[in-house]
């Protein structure tokens, strides 16, 4: 497929990379020149034009714009009929980046996470998810989502991953500070974690770390009684709010 990404910040470079190699042409806007200069220089099948030429050099385009600059930046650019846009910018629904590509077709709300590079990684999508099924799964996971509604409770809920990585790194720190390797000790969290939550379902996890008296019974008493739970839900509901 000829693929086009108009911006090209630290997101849309991860999605080219988990993009090159399967035989598409992509052109990448000049617009972030670290980055779309980085992918060029690395990727054979990865060109870098300016904005009006990525629009008519490509059939797909992905907008990695920030939604408050994207009208004036979108303004005027030779979009054709025959083109699908797939937006990253969970700011603009749907029916506005369709009004901003006319008369372009906006077909999908795509929102990726950094480890589409490499594979294995949930995607959350909005509108028509074919074409992202066929770009992207079985390699990654579309998760298609019923209406805006539905996008932003994700889009509030997906926000856990911060506060997780916070803790890996802080635990891996207080190994540190009792003798261990510091880098190391994140390094077998991250595995830990990340091998234990994709075999098992959150529940059948705590479940089987419940042994009575065990470490993982009584961290997890100690974090609940702290209000580990009261303030994640009261935290998801300040997000949803706005």
């Amino acid at each position: 497929m000829r693929l086009g990404f108009l911006g090209c910040g630290t997101i849309a470079s991860e999605v080219v990379r988990g993009l090159v190699g399967q035989g598409h042409q992509i052109t990448v806007s000049e617009r972030s020149e670290k980055y779309a200069s980085a992918l060029a220089t690395e990727f054979a099948e990865v060109s870098v034009a300016a904005n009006a030429d990525v629009v008519v050099q490509s059939d797909i385009l992905f907008l990695g714009l920030l939604a408050e600059a994207a009208p004036e930046i979108l303004k005027g650019l030779p979009f054709r009929e025959d083109q699908r846009v797939v937006s990253f910018m969970a700011g603009a629904a749907l029916p506005a980046v369709a009004a901003m590509v006319h008369p372009a077709e906006a077909t999908a709300i795509m929102l990726p996470f950094p480890g589409i590079a490499t594979g294995g990684s949930p995607i959350l999508a909005l509108g028509e998810t074919e074409v992202l099924s066929d770009l992207f799964e079985p390699r990654d996971q579309i998760f298609g989502l019923a209406d805006q509604a539905e996008l932003d409770l994700y889009l509030s809920a997906q926000a856990v991953l911060s506060p997780v990585a916070l803790m890996l790194a802080e635990a891996g720190q207080w190994l540190g500070q009792n003798g261990a390797d510091p880098k190391r000790g994140e390094r077998f969290l991250r595995a830990l974690v990340c091998n234990s939550l994709a075999a098992t379902p959150s529940p059948d996890l705590i479940s089987a770390l419940n042994t009575p008296g065990g470490y993982n019974q009584r961290l997890r008493l100690h974090m609940e009684k702290s209000g580990l739970a009261r303030d994640l839900k009261s935290g998801l509901d300040q997000l949803l709010k706005g």
